[in-house]
This record gives C-alpha cells, sequence and structure tokens, in this order.
C-alpha cells in the first residue's frame, strides 16, 4: 500500500527531551487531546504551540520522550498537528506509545545535520528523509511493517477496531 509523503517545516528540541517537556505533569488532569495540545513543549518552548503550523515536524536529539511512560506525549503532539518525529533515538516506552498513538516517528542518526525552519519531506515508501532546504536526502530506520499498519490505522484503537470489523 503506499504510504503519504509528510512534508513540513522542522522545530528542533535537543537530547533527553522527557514527556514532562512533551507535556507537563500539571496538565495531567485530563486525557482529551485538544486540550493536551493547548500545552504541547511548553516548557521546552512557551512560544511553540503559537509558532508551529498543523503538519510540522520536530527533530530533537538521542533520547527523545525518555522519563515516564505517560501516554499523554504522543497524544498531545498528534492532537497539536505535529505529522512526525525525527531524533537518533526515542525512548522505548514513548516510541511503543507513539505508535500506538498513530503517530510516526522516524530513527535518523544525522538529525543533528537539519536545522530548525528547514522544509523537509519524509517519503516513506523511499525510506527517504529530503531536506528541501539543503538539498541533502537522508536514510532512515525503517519502521517494521506491523508498526507502519498501526500509524496507518491512525493508532492501536483505530487498528483493532478494524481488525475486529474485518477491515
Amino acid at each position: 500500500m503506499e504510504k503519504a509523503n509528510i512534508n513540513g517545516k522542522v522545530w528542533t528540541f535537543g537530547k533527553d527531551i522527557d514527556t514532562d517537556l512533551i507535556i507537563a505533569a500539571r496538565y495531567l488532569n485530563t486525557s482529551v487531546p485538544a486540550e493536551l495540545a493547548k500545552h504541547v513543549m511548553e516548557d521546552a518552548d512557551p512560544e511553540f504551540v503559537g509558532k508551529m503550523s498543523v503538519g510540522d515536524v520536530i527533530v530533537a536529539g538521542e533520547n527523545f520522550g525518555c522519563g515516564s511512560s505517560r501516554e499523554h506525549a504522543p497524544i498531545a503532539l498528534k492532537a497539536a498537528g505535529v505529522a512526525a518525529i525525527i531524533a537518533p533515538t526515542f525512548a522505548r516506552i514513548f516510541y511503543r506509545n507513539a505508535f500506538n498513538m498513530g503517530l510516526p516517528i522516524f530513527e535518523l542518526p544525522e538529525s543533528a545535520e537539519i536545522n530548525e525552519g528547514d522544509d523537509i519531506t519524509v517519503d516513506m515508501n523511499a525510506g527517504t528523509i529530503t531536506n528541501n532546504t539543503t538539498s541533502k536526502t537522508y536514510n532512515f530506520t525503517p519502521i517494521p511493517a506491523f508498526m507502519q499498519e498501526l500509524i496507518d490505522a491512525g493508532g492501536l484503537m483505530n487498528f483493532a477496531a478494524n481488525e475486529v470489523k474485518g477491515k
């Protein structure tokens, strides 16, 4: 099945961005995605939600999503309109939670070569990330087929519902 490309403006964050920086604990009194989206990355960059646009991409340093196992972090990112996250490595629980929520993430060792404001295209069919600003193309670590099915379905719950319906 042909997958759609992701094209967006880059917002950069450093290494070890933990789940409390993604969505602060003070907002965990709700699990409503639209409410969480209002506060995504607030403690890392208070202006982030106001600056970003739906379809933009976060490029970060290693160990993105470390800290607690809260599912609120990928929910908030996806609800805010972040199309994908690119980093050299992800905390394992965040990695799984992101796929469960239908948020595409890509492991790219060279992520530090991509700068804030760059325009990039992620071609999931070719397995490439192209920095349209610098004309440089990178190969990313492929997403396993069963994990791609979760992304295509919009997350684990949608995937399971479709399986029950026989789709």
